[in-house]
């Protein structure tokens, strides 16, 4: 990945506030109108989808928003249609919701780990795009965001979460096993952005070795995808941090190798 400049914390602050009053807007449009929307944020490892969600829900109504994190599938949910358990959490009218990880567990974690056949693995790339279609028709705004970092910035925030008691919750097994996958990690990801990034339901891919930069083109992005009353003039989308995927930012240096 190339070199940007970081973001300073006097500027992170005040953008985020601007920002964060838009977010507001939009949700009350959003509750007003009866919207559905579902975001997605996948990402390496330590790539900061925890501290971007912090950032976009912290000052929204928690009734209508919800973050979902599922855990390991239980035996039963193991058993049952792939994104049964997923499809429980979808957005009523009114509602924003994120998932914090999602189905696209079964094209990352689940390939690279050995928890799903190579059967299974072929399906799920068959059927997500038809699935998302389906959500797109039934009146689903979805949104997908694909947070990356490089092998160096992972290292980092990963050994990171051993240190600080505060964020012993983050670490498990599967993250401590990332660095030594990163090249099957890298692969799986190119794989699934090029097959799963449809006209229904595009990849967008987020830069996030700066972590503050990153949250900011989000929370600038996601305003941007919903109409809303009177919206505010912001800055406009940083290239170098957010780009809609196309198969060029396999080779452009925008994404790690």
């Amino acid at each position: 990945m190339s070199k940007h400049s970081k973001v300073d914390t006097a500027s992170y602050e005040k953008t985020l506030y601007r920002l964060q009053v838009e977010l507001v807007k939009l949700q009350r449009h959003v509750i007003a109108r009866g919207q559905k929307i579902l975001i997605i944020l996948e990402g390496r490892d330590g790539a900061g989808k925890d501290g971007t969600i912090k950032r976009i829900i912290e000052h929204l109504s928690p009734r209508d928003i919800r973050v979902v994190a599922l855990p390991k599938p239980s035996d039963r949910e193991a058993s049952e249609w792939y994104f049964q358990r997923y499809v429980r959490h979808l957005p009523a009218a009114g509602e924003i919701v994120i998932f914090n990880r999602s189905w696209y567990n079964r094209a990352g974690v689940e390939k690279v780990m050995g928890f799903c056949g190579q059967a299974e693995y072929d399906q799920f790339l068959r059927t997500v795009p038809v699935f998302e279609q389906m959500l797109s028709d039934a009146g689903i705004v979805l949104i997908k965001y694909y947070l990356d970092i490089d092998r160096k910035a992972q290292k980092k925030r990963l050994a990171d979460r051993h240190k600080d008691p505060l964020k012993q919750w983050k670490i498990s097994p599967i993250d401590d096993k990332a660095l030594n996958h990163w090249d099957d990690y890298t692969k799986a990801r190119d794989i699934m952005l090029r097959l799963t990034s449809g006209i229904a339901a595009p990849w967008t891919v987020v830069r996030a070795d700066d972590k503050k930069a990153a949250r900011l083109a989000i929370i600038r992005d996601l305003i941007g995808r919903v109409d809303y009353s009177e919206p505010a003039e912001l800055p406009s989308h940083d290239l170098s941090v957010i780009a809609r995927f196309d198969e060029s930012l396999l080779t452009n240096g925008m994404l790690a190798s």
